[in-house]
């Protein structure tokens, strides 16, 4: 099948590549919909901060949470929020594709796009769709407008980089890197350097701001709110070594990740093969490098000065453009033979990824004793929680206190869909009317310490908070045992 496939792209090139893209999504949608029987964190944070609308919250931006708010509003299913991450994907493979096919044609764009999918940011954790995810196709959309830009000159290709990096930063403000090593290409590149004698980088500019314009005023209005927990991420400085340590574990996390795209990438290179020049010229070249390789050396050469850690999942959207760049360096144009073996080695790393996430979910469970939060008991969890505050209190369970897991769990699973007040902290949910709150009353929710008292931190909006006995839910399945959760009910004002 996977031959036939690379057989098929010489007549019908876009064919071959959609019905790539269609078995991608069809696997990655269809094995969490399968193996996860309760959402990951990534989707239950979303449903919790999304069905607010807000312009920012305080931990990221928020174009992730409202897409995902957006779908379940309108298809209520689990499985539609794994397509999401699946079409997100896909754009991002099909921006790498029409940059790739301008340069090394459709079947060099297929084995580089090939390549990029072993990356397991793309298949295996992509499902938890999350500000990492939404990433992808923007900074593919602002590599191939890049491109574009630099080599016909074109106002289009311009609005299109400033349409891309102003998404980004409502996706998540780490389109930074990215777009200071575009810059600094714009500046330091003798060939890239005529083109701020034109309107093009001015228009791009112009365009980003408009589009972030929303979020960069509320920005202003939180006192910058996020990068306080973007600060709090990243790993603190102890000591000089750190200015070596973390970069290198950085970097040692990205190569073993890499490794599966080098398996797939192996064959363009051995059997060795006369060296024949590049049909890439010298300026697609460097811009090709600049996007592979450009944000990653920036982020490294941070944490080298800096000495602040690295966080392994930040290398999701740094290598998009990797398998491009091995493409044009192993040779002008890829061999139909060493194609057919990239592709192999693609279909036998795509289904070692699939045999791992079977295992990790749907056997393991039963073997191992590990928490998994995709085998939490949420739907028991909200339906038990809000039967029983309506049984005592005659009303619908509009509020819970509690942490985002807790109450975004009962959120997601109980049929009132209550609001969650995030940690007993107005700061972290302003949105919600304390007044309201107290008035329509609230469950609270904790599974640490005594389950049988209210928490110190909730207790001062829990008051006369009526404890009820503890409860105990297994999880969803496997040898995982059961939840125990402490809860209480703050009845309606009368």
């Amino acid at each position: 099948m996977i031959s036939a496939l690379v057989d098929r792209l010489e007549k019908r090139p876009g064919e071959a590549f959609a019905l790539f893209c269609l078995g991608h999504a069809a696997l990655w949608t269809l094995l969490p919909a399968a193996l996860y029987p309760n959402l990951p964190l990534d989707l239950i944070e979303a449903l919790t901060y999304g069905r607010e609308w807000q312009l920012g919250y305080d931990k990221l931006p928020p174009l992730p949470w409202w897409l995902i708010e957006g779908t379940y509003r309108l298809f209520g299913s689990d499985t539609a929020l794994y397509l999401v991450a699946q079409a997100t994907v896909v754009a991002a493979f099909g921006l790498v594709w029409v940059l790739a096919r301008r340069l090394v044609g459709p079947l060099g764009a297929l084995v580089a796009v090939l390549i990029v999918d072993g990356l397991h940011y793309f298949n295996f954790t992509a499902p938890k769709f999350n500000h990492d995810v939404i990433q992808l196709p923007l900074w593919a959309l602002a590599g191939v407008s890049f491109h574009g830009a630099l080599r016909s000159g074109r106002l289009r290709d311009w609005a299109g980089l400033g349409l891309a990096c102003g998404l980004a930063l409502w996706a998540k403000y780490f389109i930074v890197v990215l777009a200071l090593p575009l810059a600094l290409f714009l500046l330091l590149d003798r060939d890239a350097r005529r083109a701020l004698k034109t309107p093009g980088p001015y228009v791009a500019v112009l365009v980003g701001l408009c589009v972030a314009l929303p979020h960069m005023v509320w920005l202003v209005q939180s006192d910058f709110l996020p990068f306080r927990y973007a600060d709090a991420r990243a790993a603190p400085v102890r000591g000089i070594l750190d200015h070596v340590v973390h970069p290198l574990v950085f970097v040692v996390g990205q190569i073993v990740w890499l490794l599966p795209s080098g398996l797939i990438a192996l064959p363009l290179v051995r059997p060795r093969r006369e060296v024949q020049k590049s049909s890439v010229d010298a300026f697609d070249r460097r811009i090709v490098t600049l996007l592979a390789f450009g944000p990653a050396a920036l982020l490294i050469a941070g944490s080298v000065i800096t000495g602040r850690g690295l966080i392994a999942m930040w290398g999701y959207p740094l290598w998009l453009f990797v398998g491009l760049w091995v493409v044009i360096a192993t040779g002008p144009a890829t061999e139909w033979a060493r194609a057919r073996r990239a592709a192999l080695a693609w279909g036998a790393v795509t289904a070692l990824y699939a045999v791992a996430f079977v295992l990790q979910y749907g056997v393991l469970p039963f073997v191992d004793h590990r928490y998994r939060a995709s085998l939490f008991p949420g739907d028991r969890l909200g339906a038990e929680i809000s039967t029983r505050f309506r049984a005592a209190t005659g009303a619908p369970l509009a509020y819970v206190i509690g942490s985002m897991w807790l109450g975004g769990n009962i959120s997601r699973y109980s049929v009132e869909r209550p609001r969650t007040l995030i940690d007993a902290k107005p700061e972290r949910a302003p949105w919600i009317d304390l007044a309201d709150l107290k008035r329509r009353g609230a469950v609270v929710v904790w599974t640490d310490g005594d389950r049988n008292t209210v928490p110190e931190p909730y207790a001062r909006f829990a008051a006369g908070a009526q404890v009820q006995p503890p409860l105990t839910l297994p999880m969803r399945w496997g040898s995982n045992g059961e939840m125990l959760f402490g809860w209480a009910i703050v009845p309606p004002a009368k």
